[in-house]
């Protein structure tokens, strides 16, 4: 049986959702950007005023750590370069974002100093940080495993559904962090317009397309 065609038509879906997904990533950005910057104080980790920094942590942990982790899972199964390229593009997106979210999450407790909030009570919490340390851990499993110059071709064949399928399910588990971290937020705001209000949906609407069409385009970029 010939299964050129069907191939080809998964090429172009693949080839798609890539798209699709640097669309709503790059949206989701400007959108963020647009909230932060123009309905808030705006974004400094410095800053004497607890809303700047609190700031700090949507703008890093949106558009420095899950962006650059959507973007590594692309890189590695869509971009047109050789195997190796691919793998230390994936690797280093992943630690750049890894770092940008250490600062991300040091500016939610350096804001909960600053107004004497307890740490580590939200569902929003609880998800982002078991995420966060989850894909740490993943990260450093890969880097052993699949960059490690001593390891085996045979634990990189074993682990490496395993790899994928951790990547996928933590990539949405951080979708549910910054959907619940801005629902968390609207409550804080109170009584915000309803432009803001807007916003702020239309900012989660855009984070989780993002994180679907990343989804697929990994699902379907084997056949790239």
């Amino acid at each position: 049986m010939d299964f050129s065609g069907d191939r080809s038509s998964l090429k172009r879906h693949s080839s798609l959702s890539t798209l699709v997904a640097h669309f709503f990533g790059i949206l989701a950005v400007v959108l963020m950007l647009i909230w932060l910057l123009h309905y808030r104080e705006g974004i400094e980790y410095g800053s004497d005023n607890p809303l700047k920094v609190l700031n700090v942590h949507p703008f890093l942990m949106y558009c420095g750590f899950l962006f650059l982790v959507g973007q590594a899972m692309m890189t590695y199964k869509t971009a047109y370069a050789s195997h190796q390229v691919q793998k230390m593009v994936h690797g280093g997106l992943h630690l750049i974002g890894l770092v940008l979210g250490i600062v991300g999450i040091c500016a939610a407790f350096r804001f909960h100093d600053k107004v004497n909030a307890e740490d580590m009570v939200s569902l929003h919490s609880w998800i982002g940080l078991t995420t966060f340390i989850l894909l740490g851990l993943q990260w450093l499993l890969g880097a052993f495993t699949f960059l490690a110059p001593q390891s085996s071709s045979g634990t990189r064949t074993r682990m490496m559904p395993w790899h994928v399928l951790g990547g996928r399910a933590l990539l949405y588990m951080g979708i549910v962090a910054a959907l619940t971290g801005l629902m968390e937020r609207a409550t804080m705001l109170g009584q915000s317009t309803n432009a803001e209000s807007r916003l702020i949906n239309f900012t989660g609407l855009a984070i989780l397309l993002f994180g679907v069409s990343v989804d697929f385009s990994v699902a379907l970029g084997r056949y790239n």
